[in-house]
């Protein structure tokens, strides 16, 4: 009895999904199972409402901001490529990866991609910079209602003072990179997949 998962997952495709995500066959073939369970269109893609669905995102304060990640400007559906390009940023670094050179073509994975996932999630308006105002609306989203406008205003104001380093009054990518310089990014920004 064959699953429908490895069914409609063409071995050609599987190889190309290898190639450009860093996943194993099995990887794939089980996070496919997972991501046809969620699809409950049945169409092949998975809507913001069937990402919704998790657990883990429904009450996760940036869920929404986690979900939308997943789909490309303008879109409402991601198909199961999509689906592993923005899990691979969450593959942890293997041993053999680490040394490698930043070719044109980093790993989906890499250090500088990872900060840019989480660059993207602040980066509300998607002009290339977190501005105060995207600064306080995140935090608003991951704090709630714990801690006042004032409080989070001077976050806000402080976190910006100590990355701004060309005075614009944002941050942008390479100065947000700058700041996580001494965080272990790869740890804590990586979810470990069962081989």
């Amino acid at each position: 009895m064959g699953s429908r998962a490895s069914t409609l997952l063409r071995e050609e495709e599987i190889e190309e999904i290898k190639k450009e995500t860093g996943f194993s066959h099995s990887q794939i073939t089980r996070l496919y199972s997972r991501f046809t369970s969620l699809d409950k269109g049945e169409n092949g893609t998975l809507s913001r409402e069937d990402f919704q669905r998790i657990p883990e995102l429904a009450i996760n304060p940036l869920g929404d901001r986690i979900i939308n990640a997943f789909f490309p400007e303008s879109e409402d559906q991601v198909n199961f490529r999509g689906f592993m390009r923005t899990l691979a940023h969450f593959r942890p670094i293997e041993d053999n990866e680490k040394n490698k050179n930043a070719a044109p073509s980093e790993p989906l994975n890499s250090r500088t991609n990872k900060l840019l996932f989480a660059f993207r999630l602040y980066d509300l308006d998607r002009d290339d910079k977190i501005s105060r105002d995207e600064l306080l609306q995140v935090l608003r989203m991951m704090v709630g209602v714990n801690i006042s406008d004032e409080q989070l205003g001077s976050i806000a104001d402080r976190t910006i003072q100590e990355a701004d380093t060309n005075g614009d009054s944002s941050i942008s990518f390479n100065e947000f990179m700058k700041v996580l310089e001494k965080v272990d990014v790869e740890q804590k920004m990586s979810i470990r997949f069962l081989h």
